[in-house]
């Protein structure tokens, strides 16, 4: 991360984290939940925030191998955000509980 990006939090309005202690919080440490919530609720201004913050690749790896759930639409989000996703390499869609089961 260069130094004009050092800030301590990211630049989200506080509506997005509702339920946390946002002063309290560790940006670093809570990356999975924050990208999480974004791509849930946010638009491309809180995307690219992530991106700016984060960084592209981790924003990318998150989602792909460290996210355990995100709910249908938000994958859906997920994929028109970053068309370099595949939806099948994505733990949270291959983690699905609606997913078909094959029963031996």
């Amino acid at each position: 991360m260069d130094k004009k990006n050092n800030k301590v939090a990211p630049d989200f309005d506080r509506v997005f984290f509702w339920d946390f202690d946002i002063e309290a919080m560790d940006f670093r440490k809570a990356y999975k939940t924050i990208i999480a919530r974004i791509i849930e609720r946010g638009g491309q201004n809180e995307i690219d925030e992530l991106i700016r913050f984060y960084g592209h690749d981790k924003v990318i790896t998150a989602i792909r191998d460290e996210i355990y759930f995100l709910p249908n639409y938000a994958i859906e989000k997920a994929l028109r955000f970053f068309p370099e996703l595949k939806k099948e390499e994505m733990y949270c869609y291959l983690n699905r509980k609606d997913k078909p089961y094959h029963w031996i």
